[in-house]
């Protein structure tokens, strides 16, 4: 934790470092915040009277690396908080001046400043004592971006300059090399050169078109989460795609999550609609249409319904920030003693999809904050029984995992799986949650054995989450390289000329009729350049059909990566693609 809190300092140093060069070069700049973030720092700056440019970040670093080599002491000092407003005010420090009056409101009476060589700005520390402890070379300006004042839309857009630190040079030059490798494997870039979704501009932002090939990836993910569900006893139901308001008064959704949904006005009523965000209220509704009993409990319901979120333009990201997203949702209505099974159940089809996607992964424990009651839903001893629950089933299981303070569902605590990519990248894909509060506001009920009335508990789950989210992650993952089974094209047959299209086409309808993808490329081109076109697809199988292969009981298969082509039998070569399929492989 040393080393952590550490390079913290260190980049919150170096944002200053940025904002004493920005104002070494312009001096009329006006400046808002500089934290530290994850691999670095930021600064949001107001160039009132000018514009800055991408180019203009080497002269800034420039001057960074000439400010830290000056070994200058970073000093701390204290200010009455009334005489610092009023010296902001006068120096047009709008945005210093808006952060003091906030501090004053909250009752504080003095504020604090850090200074390093000519340059102070109001902080609360730490830093580094002296600039010679930034290693050089160590950190980098990497882009700059907008950001409105305070992330309200209806401030003033700043101009952001991020930047990048870590403890060495070798530690930055290894992240630099992991950011080039991302941008190779962007999911965006991918899915336009390999023909898997588009966006337009009239249908919508973070509303995605998939393609015929991206159409097929996204049902294998579908497909293979409804088998890991149905093997644990989820049975498919389809709802709605909008509800009517009061659905969401009784959830709670409504009072906690109204600004992060489509309103739906109807030409006929006056009622109040909404296009869902989520599953979970209208499962309810399955479970109330009939009377319960102990005995016909855990009832298991799954749901492939299109979900909708009113998501902020600027925070929509390809596939992995949508407006529209299905999920592999599901929600089990079960008795407490009941708990215990459904959860492992649910780990165990988590674990097995881990496993065949190729993701290392590792446990978050996401609990509710006690500090802000206003932010959940159910009474603080609900939230303490369900969170004990949880820890215990997980520690039984004798499973690893943090804890997370704020993380939880806004009616229950959740087990969320972090996965990791191929470059190590963390996401957030699978999650269970224990809620005992949905049920008791939407009064379910079931016969216990006694005869008595008693409230199910509900656990929702998700095994990867959204199908759409989830294949942009592992388009980044497999950097478009599916596996044979997720491949939308899992062999490809190139034809020499014109008089071997026959060949290939008898060919590919051989694979087809046995379940194998496969296209024919029989475009006037050179075989050169197909071969090329079919390597930059990625496709997994390559067979080349010329007057040798034509007929031929053996096929010359270039394996995705190979320069050699491998001779084999068809039967042979039909199986070995089969298998793969069958096994996930």
């Amino acid at each position: 934790m040393k080393e952590e809190a550490n390079l913290e300092t260190k980049r919150h140093s170096l944002s200053h470092l940025l904002a004493y060069a920005v104002k070494e070069i312009w001096p009329n700049v006006k400046l808002a915040i500089g934290p530290a973030i994850e691999n670095g720092f930021y600064y949001d700056l107001d160039f009132d009277e000018g514009k800055i440019g991408e180019n203009d970040l080497k002269e800034i670093e420039k001057k960074m690396n000439y400010l830290a080599k000056q070994n200058l002491k970073f000093e701390r000092s204290e200010k009455n908080i009334d005489a610092a407003l009023a010296e902001a005010r006068e120096k047009n420090d709008i945005y210093k001046a808006e952060l003091i009056a906030d501090l004053k409101k909250q009752g504080e009476t003095v504020v604090s400043y850090y200074s390093v060589g000519k340059f102070t700005d109001l902080c609360r520390g730490p830093h580094v004592a002296n600039t010679n402890q930034i290693k050089p070379g160590s950190f980098k300006l990497q882009k700059l971006a907008g950001a409105y004042w305070r992330g309200d839309e209806k401030n003033k857009m700043l101009t952001r300059i991020y930047g990048l630190a870590f403890e060495t040079k070798e530690e930055l030059t290894a992240y630099l090399n992991l950011l080039a490798e991302a941008e190779k494997r962007d999911h965006r870039k991918l899915g336009k050169e390999l023909g898997l979704f588009v966006f337009s501009d009239l249908v919508g932002p973070g509303l995605p078109l998939y393609t015929f090939k991206g159409a097929i990836v996204r049902k294998e993910i579908i497909n293979y989460s409804n088998e890991l569900q149905a093997a644990i006893g989820y049975q498919e139901v389809h709802t709605p795609n909008m509800n009517k308001a009061e659905l969401f008064r009784v959830s709670g959704h409504y009072e906690k999550y109204k600004e992060d949904m489509f309103r739906v006005i109807s030409n006929y009523s006056d009622e109040e609609y909404f296009l869902k965000p989520m599953n979970c209220p209208q499962h309810t509704q399955i479970y109330a249409s009939q009377s319960r009993s102990y005995k016909d409990l855990p009832i298991r319901i799954a749901d492939f319904a299109n979900l909708y979120r009113d998501e902020r333009p600027g925070e929509l990201n390809g596939l992995t920030r949508l407006r529209c997203f299905c999920q592999d949702d599901g929600h089990s209505f079960c008795r407490e003693d009941q708990i215990k099974e459904e959860f492992t159940a649910v780990l165990g089809a988590i674990k097995k999809a881990m496993l065949t996607y190729g993701m290392e992964y590792k446990i978050r424990l996401s609990l509710w904050d006690p500090g802000q009651p206003e932010k959940y839903l159910g009474e603080p001893a609900v939230w303490e029984k369900a969170q004990k629950i949880l820890e215990d089933i997980l520690l039984e299981n004798k499973v690893d995992f943090f804890k997370a303070v704020g993380e939880a569902a806004i009616y229950g605590p959740k087990m969320d799986l972090i996965s990791q990519d191929s470059l190590g990248r963390e996401w957030q894909i699978s999650t269970i949650q224990l809620d005992f509060i949905m049920p008791q506001r939407f009064q379910l009920e079931y016969t216990d054995s006694d005869g008595k009335k008693k409230t199910p508990v509900m656990v929702h789950r998700a095994i990867i989450g959204s199908p759409e989210r989830f294949l942009g992650v592992i388009i980044e993952h497999y950097a478009g390289a599916f596996p044979v089974w997720l491949a939308p094209v899992q062999v490809k047959i190139v034809s020499v000329a014109e008089t071997h299209i026959a060949a290939s086409e008898k060919l590919a309808d051989e694979f087809r009729s046995v379940g194998i993808r496969v296209e024919v490329d029989d475009a006037n081109e050179t075989v050169g350049n197909k071969i090329r076109k079919a390597a930059n697809e990625k496709v997994p199988y390559m067979l080349v059909i010329g007057d040798k292969e034509s007929g031929a009981a053996a096929l010359s298969v270039r394996d995705r990566g190979a320069k050699e082509t491998r001779e084999i039998k068809k039967e042979k070569f039909i199986a070995e693609v089969l298998d793969k399929i069958k096994n996930r492989a």
